[in-house]
């Protein structure tokens, strides 16, 4: 019964939320959309032909905004298990930490690399701290390695993770490839969530210090 309880409140919750109607009102299939819209009306991430690299991409908001941004002379490669629900320039559908599409997103890149890379994945959350902490930053590391390979020097790279154990470990690592970091928290980010985005900038290889903004 508390199960059913909880789903429906959040049905109510995810109804009645102004970012959802936001979204359905201005053509985006979700409303991280606008956590995007916010963080670049904020940092200035894309600007007109970069090529961007959107992560576990899924249903596609992140990829909508980019593309608005980079513009006709820009490049969105998408990536994920699942499909999209919008159409954008490259979708490779697999998983990133595998040879295979690592392969089809270098082939994509057409041996260049990316100005900058992006993340909205999450695992599969079971509201234990314990076990999706140490999920959480198992993918963050995995996406930092993705990073690694394909960001140009001077990349940005931006992802989502949670407040909690390990973070900060994850964030000293990431301080060796890129000279300033920021934490965000868009508006359109829950208050009671435990999200924060992580922007790194001048992502430099071999680079061992870096800002904390």
């Amino acid at each position: 019964m508390r199960a059913v309880v909880k789903k429906k409140s959040w049905i109510e919750r995810h109804v009645s939320d102004p970012f959802v109607k936001k979204a359905q009102r201005e053509g985006y299939v979700s409303r991280a959309a606008y956590k995007l819209l916010l963080l670049q009306e904020k940092d200035r991430l894309f600007k007109s032909g970069m090529t961007v690299i959107d992560l576990g991409a899924a249903p596609g908001g992140w990829s909508q905004v980019a593309k608005k941004f980079v513009g006709d002379h820009g490049k969105i490669i998408a990536v994920d298990l699942l499909p999209l629900e919008i159409t954008t320039d490259i979708f490779i559908q697999g998983d990133f930490n595998d040879d295979a599409t690592l392969q089809k997103l270098t082939a994509a890149l057409h041996d260049q690399r990316a100005d900058v890379l992006i993340s909205d994945m999450a695992p599969n959350l079971t509201g234990q701290k314990s076990i999706d902490m140490p999920r959480s930053i198992h993918l963050l590391e995995l996406a930092l390695d993705c990073a690694n390979q394909v960001l140009k020097p001077k990349g940005t790279f931006l992802f989502k993770a949670f407040h909690g154990a390990g973070l900060e470990i994850f964030v000293k690592t990431l301080k060796l490839h890129f000279k300033v970091v920021k934490y965000r928290k868009p508006e359109a980010s829950r208050a009671e969530s435990a999200e924060v985005y992580v922007l790194a900038l001048d992502f430099h290889p071999g680079y061992n210090g870096c800002d904390v903004v």
